[in-house]
């Protein structure tokens, strides 16, 4: 059965391809368009699909539209109410309403030979449940939360035998995604983009306003949860978007991140028990992202195991409505599902821009060189990641024994200040410096770096003491196991600095071109694509401020 999967409907429109049962391919459309996130998330956007990366997945599969079995949509709008009935101020709601009854002529125009009978409309958190819990094997308890779907904001149920049991869903306006969507608006950040900003200030507060929280958010006892009205400016002044960042501000983030894991733990734990205590939880919604929670949640929470599908947010609804729909478990083993490029392909692009390259006898080996003279290396390898992490295939790396790397690389990316930067460790060396979920191959859980290594490590080391680490497997990232493996040779230290190939306000970079373009225009030593290598002192006679040719 040959399915494509589309998410559309709120943000981070995406598409993937499911044949028969395997998933062949998997993309945002940010990726292709350059539009961070794709579109906005609101309610006259919602008419535009994710045609690009359609297109592509498509083609990946050499496949027609004509060829397709069905098309899932991860939207319901039969489910649907007026947004005044559920307690929502949106009045141009029905808009939203209306382009998602549309979607299968919108969709047939877009994919030219497809038949608009052939779309199957899954309820939105039935694909963000289907995401996580038909990607691992096994049996699962599963946990969706997010801001909104149709008319509900959360989901917990259990995969038995495949199948989706639903145990209690959570209406609307209550919502744990919609609550730190208005704490990220109210400091000055972008609903819906920059909840991790968030998050990281949290670190940097204290959670003095957590009684008056657990009054008015609190879990129910019975699967649920409710969120009362909260005034934010009696807590702290709003902030614009370029004012000062003050105590009160991160007070406020931690207190609500607090507040967040407590409930989120309560939901856990309410889950368990109802799905008959299985060993595994699966998560998926864009609330999943919050990786300070998930590391609460498998620390304290009943479960052997807790699983979070790496493209939580609204894009993994894309795979998760084309395996609700194929009825297929596919075990997630990679999230290197998007583009990628031949060693002659990228050798091609290469002589067009007219870049001095080398083919070095290892890319690897030649990355840690440079990375050890505490230079900067954008790495270009494979196939591009599905969802929001750079897991090594479209990165940024740097040396983290440098206290001063977390400020070069935020400026090197245009970022603010207090946002930490991840680790990527060899596995077999993890229990050694981190303590926390292992393994985390897609870095969605936070650990504790051991007090040992913290003054070994400072530039990964958060202000409270943690990291997002990701694990390195060589048997399924040979490639930067080696570089890591190469790295710890010429410098003792097995961890090297992992975040994503992008400057502020844009998405990942996707394609060739877009990495020679970051590399000319970014203080970079070193572009590692493929297994060519361009020096950027060898191309413009310089070296950036603490790097190496």
């Amino acid at each position: 059965m040959r399915v494509l999967g589309i998410n559309a409907i709120f943000h981070d429109p995406a598409a993937a391809l499911v044949v028969d049962g395997q998933v062949v391919a998997a993309a945002e459309e940010e990726r292709f368009s350059r539009r961070k996130h794709g579109k906005r998330p609101v309610p006259y956007a919602a008419w535009e699909l994710p045609e690009l990366a359609a297109a592509w997945c498509l083609e990946a599969g050499g496949l027609t539209p004509g060829d397709l079995d069905a098309v899932a949509y991860s939207f319901d709008p039969s489910l649907t109410r007026d947004a005044a009935s559920l307690g929502l101020d949106d009045p141009s709601d029905h808009l939203r309403r209306d382009y998602a009854r549309r979607a299968p002529q919108f969709l047939a125009t877009a994919l030219p030979g497809l038949d608009p009978d052939q779309v199957r409309f899954v309820p939105h958190h039935v694909a963000h449940a289907a995401s996580a819990g038909l990607s691992v094997t096994g049996d699962s308890a599963v946990l969706v939360l997010d801001g909104r779907g149709e008319v509900a904001s959360h989901l917990a149920g259990a995969y038995r035998d495949g199948e989706l049991t639903v145990l209690r869903t959570q209406e609307l306006p209550h919502s744990l995604g919609l609550l730190y969507e208005d704490l990220t608006r109210h400091l000055g950040f972008l609903h819906s983009s920059d909840e991790y900003k968030v998050m990281a200030l949290a670190s940097y507060g204290t959670p003095r306003f957590l009684g008056m929280l657990r009054d008015l958010v609190r879990a129910d006892g019975e699967g649920g949860f409710t969120v009362d009205r909260i005034d934010w400016a009696a807590l702290a002044k709003a902030r614009p978007a370029d004012g000062e960042l003050t105590e009160a501000h991160a007070d406020l983030a931690a207190s609500v991140q607090t507040r967040l894991e407590e409930v989120m733990l309560d939901l856990a734990r309410w889950t368990y028990d109802a799905a008959g205590r299985p060993a595994t939880l699966t998560m998926a919604g864009g609330t999943a992202l919050n990786c300070v929670a998930n590391a609460r949640i498998a620390a304290e929470g009943p479960f052997d195991r807790v699983w979070v599908q790496p493209a939580a947010g609204d894009s993994g609804t894309a795979l998760g409505a084309a395996l609700a729909v194929a009825g297929a478990r596919a075990e997630f083993t990679t999230a290197a599902l998007g583009r990628g490029w031949s060693d002659a392909e990228l050798e091609a692009e290469l002589r067009r821009a007219a870049l001095p390259y080398e083919r070095p006898d290892s890319i690897a080996a030649e990355a840690a060189r440079v990375l050890a003279g505490n230079g900067i290396v954008a790495w270009f390898q494979g196939r591009s990641e599905y969802g929001p992490r750079a897991l090594g295939h479209r990165s940024l790396l740097a040396h983290p024994g440098d206290p001063d790397t977390q400020r070069r690389m935020n400026d090197v990316k245009g970022r603010e200040q207090f946002r930490p930067i991840a680790p990527m460790v060899r596995a077999e060396r993890f229990a050694e410096i981190f303590e926390g979920v292992c393994p985390s191959p897609y870095m969605l859980f936070v650990h504790r770096v051991r007090p040992p290594w913290r003054n070994r490590i400072p530039a990964v080391t958060h202000v409270d003491g943690t990291a997002r680490v990701q694990t390195v497997h060589p048997e399924t990232e040979p490639l930067v196991a080696e570089m890591l493996a190469e790295f710890e040779r010429h410098t003792g230290l097995p961890v090297v600095v992992n975040t994503s190939l992008n400057t502020a306000g844009r998405p990942m970079v996707d394609t060739p071109r877009e990495a020679m373009e970051l590399f000319g225009s970014a203080p970079v030593d070193l572009l590692a694509m493929g297994p060519f290598a361009v020096h950027r002192g060898r191309t413009f006679g310089r070296v950036s401020a603490g790097g190496t040719a």
